[in-house]
């Protein structure tokens, strides 16, 4: 036997399969890469679900921290540098920056990581003759179905034939969120209806409105009862112009009485005009403490004595009556009865007289 002749069909073997070996290597290199792909997707995932979890616990702990401190807060804005929360409230904005740096920052980093990504698939579909077509992500489908996003490519389908100034109509449907909100908002009017009209079990406004208000009265009331009893005498009041009792009623009148009777006493729609000499229940200081005390509930004027201590009521009565005279630009047109207050000298001469009467008449 020809060792040539032998030779020749073994080395042809030999190339063959180094050949075929050679093929299968090359066959063989896009698997690390797709592996890799693998892993990337599954650590994005994974970050994903981290990150998510991360907002959710700190959106949980600031709802809870914010109800334990509703009694701060209110007087967190008179001294903020001095508060001692104040480090706290640093310390929590400043892990608020880091979180919505961290998330941006991650944002970033799964975006560039799909570029990655998607630049890899391009080139194991390139080597194995393939088209690449870009997986659509999750997102991307809830968006397109929720939305019922249709593709440009299905336009014509959409077309109804009515075309104006280059505008088209397209039969386009409302998105599913939509519909879901006005079928849950249906769902809803059924139990709104059930529980406030027919079996009555919640309040309606109204309702609400003077539950509100009594116990706005009721809190006044055990307010005042805290207080130590101050009681004034409406019989012995006399009206002087303390500036101290002024300006104490100027700031009640300002903050209770403006919406009524306006910041110079003017009057409006609803209230008086309290800088003229007409008076609707008496122009005495006794009748505007009365008057400011007791209230006229059927014309609108509240017992503001149940919200007020007496030395307030007489405060803003002691004002009032120093705003006779001040003639008010605008001013509402007169209302009740003329009064003239009686002056103390007139007093003393009337009364010096009647007695000097007297005298005469027993002389006689």
């Amino acid at each position: 036997m020809n060792p040539n002749v032998d030779d020749k069909p073994h080395r042809m073997t030999m190339t063959y399969e180094i050949k075929q070996s050679g093929t299968n290597v090359e066959a063989h290199k896009p698997k690390p890469l797709v592996k890799g792909v693998c892993e990337q997707i599954r650590d994005k995932q994974q970050l994903k679900k981290k990150i998510f979890g991360v907002i959710v616990f700190l959106l949980m702990s600031s709802i809870g921290w914010a109800q334990d401190q509703n009694t701060a807060a209110s007087s967190f804005w008179t001294d903020p540098f001095n508060h001692p929360l104040m480090p706290l409230y640093v310390v929590s904005a400043l892990v608020l920056v880091t979180v919505v740096l961290v998330v941006i920052t991650a944002a970033y980093t799964l975006r560039i990581l799909n570029l990655f990504i998607d630049q890899a698939e391009k080139e194991k579909a390139s080597k194995l003759g393939l088209a690449y077509v870009k997986e659509i992500s999750w997102w991307e489908k809830t968006w397109t179905r929720w939305n019922s996003l249709r593709p440009l490519a299905e336009e014509g389908d959409l077309d109804m034939g009515h075309d104006f100034d280059g505008i088209r109509e397209l039969d386009n449907h409302l998105p599913p969120w939509w519909k879901l909100l006005f079928y849950a908002s249906a769902v809803w009017s059924v139990f709104y209806l059930f529980a406030y009209h027919v079996v009555s079990s919640l309040p309606l406004s109204d309702e609400e409105y003077q539950n509100e208000l009594a116990l706005a009265d009721e809190k006044a009331k055990t307010f005042l009862a805290s207080q130590p009893a101050a009681v004034i005498d409406e019989s012995t009041l006399v009206y002087a112009k303390d500036e101290a009792i002024l300006g104490k009623g100027k700031t009640i009148f300002t903050t209770s009485c403006v919406p009524c009777h306006r910041a110079d006493g003017g009057g409006n729609a609803i209230g008086p005009n309290l800088t003229d000499e007409y008076w609707l229940h008496g122009g005495d200081i006794k009748n505007v403490f009365s008057t400011i005390n007791k209230g006229v509930v059927e014309k609108g004027m509240p017992m503001w004595g149940k919200a007020m201590s007496p030395h307030d009521v007489k405060a803003v009565a002691f004002y009032v009556m120093s705003l006779q005279g001040s003639n008010s630009a605008n001013a509402k047109a007169p209302q009740g009865e003329l009064f003239k207050p009686i002056d103390k000298m007139t007093t003393d001469s009337i009364s010096l007289k009647t007695d000097t009467t007297k005298v005469q008449a027993m002389a006689k």
